[in-house]
């Protein structure tokens, strides 16, 4: 015995169905699977992300369709009002997501969505073929939820750019206002050494400040406009310039930094780039770590690999804000109300996806915090 047909209501149709819902339903893993190898090959940026941060919203979408599929007359003008939202919700949650990874395009976004839609009817269709209207009901889907999603990530780019102007009239004012009353003060006692020695170490620490905030925003924009192309790569040793970057901040610190290494370990790599990924997690590790707590850097290496990981004591960075951590702009709360604006990890992802490697973090009340990046030995462009 068959089951009559299901009339079906939806914004802008209406039509009969049969089981078009349940095959996307018992579709939809392998829709994922397909959709994730065909991204991974034709959108550069996902070649960047894992596999979850890659997915993200997109299942949520799958669920949305089905649910479009098997919506029966029934459904209240309320029903219908919240299907709009809940796709303008997940839309613009894929658009805020893509905004702000810095190596993602409006295009590239889209470009997603539009291999999903192929995806969809391709795999739905090795079953049978899709009816006209079922086919409607999947291509004004998608369309709605790049629509949502492109207006997500024009107002996220214009929320972060209004950021980053505050940030600038903020953040950049302290040291160069700090600078000029410590100059003043020298100028006004020029013959006062100690308070001439004062000053100008607040106007040096100051301008350190102002060079690190210029520094990451410049490495921020290559990142965002995948310009790697002016990474110099030489042959170094990578545990030789661990332990500077260590005694340098142990002077800044108070002995707080530790190198553990095999010596020499030979590297290719760009020096400038990986001598900021250091830094920036060293200074990470001070800013949010236990005080007075001991900072490790660990080298490790094997033929073709080598590993530097930066760990430091004191409460752990919850899970469920460890994936965000990457982002432009994006900060723990636990590290809010510390000076900087949410781009040293930013910079240190981009700059090792660069060389071809990955950074991951590890963050747990009995280990502590570890940061890990790994690079190829040699990082240098093939070709």
């Amino acid at each position: 015995m068959t089951s009559s047909p299901v009339v079906v209501v939806l914004p802008w149709v209406t039509f009969m169905t049969d089981s078009a819902s349940d095959l996307l339903l018992l579709r939809s893993d392998q829709i994922m699977r397909v959709w994730e190898v065909r991204a991974n090959e034709e959108v550069l940026a996902a070649l960047r992300l894992e596999s979850l941060a890659l997915r993200d919203s997109l299942p949520e979408l799958l669920m949305q369709i089905v649910d479009a599929l098997s919506t029966t007359i029934d459904r209240t003008e309320i029903q219908i009002r919240w299907d709009r939202s809940e796709s303008l919700r997940i839309g613009r949650k894929h658009g805020r997501e893509r905004a702000v990874n810095l190596d993602y395009t409006m295009d590239q976004m889209i470009f997603e969505y539009h291999i999903l839609r192929q995806v969809i009817c391709d795999v739905m269709e090795e079953t049978r073929p899709l009816k006209a209207i079922e086919r409607e009901v999947i291509v004004c889907a998608i369309e709605q939820a790049v629509n949502d999603a492109a207006t997500q990530f024009s107002d996220t780019l214009r929320e972060l750019q209004e950021k980053l102007a505050s940030a600038l009239t903020h953040d950049m004012r302290g040291p160069v206002t700090s600078a000029k009353i410590n100059a003043q003060m020298i100028l006004r006692r020029p013959d006062d050494q100690e308070l001439s020695r004062k000053a100008a170490t607040r106007i040096s620490a100051g301008m350190d400040r102002l060079d690190a905030m210029i520094r990451d925003l410049l490495d921020a924009s290559l990142i965002r406009a995948g310009n790697h192309a002016s990474l110099i790569f030489e042959e170094y040793d990578l545990a030789a310039m661990t332990r500077e970057i260590a005694e340098d901040f142990n002077i800044t610190y108070g002995d707080r930094f530790v190198v553990v290494a095999d010596s020499p370990t030979p590297v290719f790599w760009s020096k400038t780039a990986v001598h900021r990924v250091v830094e920036n997690l060293a200074t990470n590790a001070a800013k949010y770590g236990a005080p007075d707590t001991p900072i490790t850097l660990t080298i490790e290496q094997t033929p073709s690999q080598v590993m530097l990981s930066v760990h430091n004591q004191g409460n752990p960075i919850p899970r469920e804000e460890q994936a965000s951590l990457f982002q432009a702009f994006s900060r723990a709360e636990s590290a809010k109300g510390q000076p900087g604006w949410g781009l040293g990890l930013t910079v240190v992802k981009g700059l090792t996806e660069a060389h071809h490697g990955k950074v991951s973090l590890e963050s747990t009340e009995e280990k502590g915090t570890i940061f890990t990046v790994e690079l190829p030995r040699d990082a240098r462009p093939s070709g």
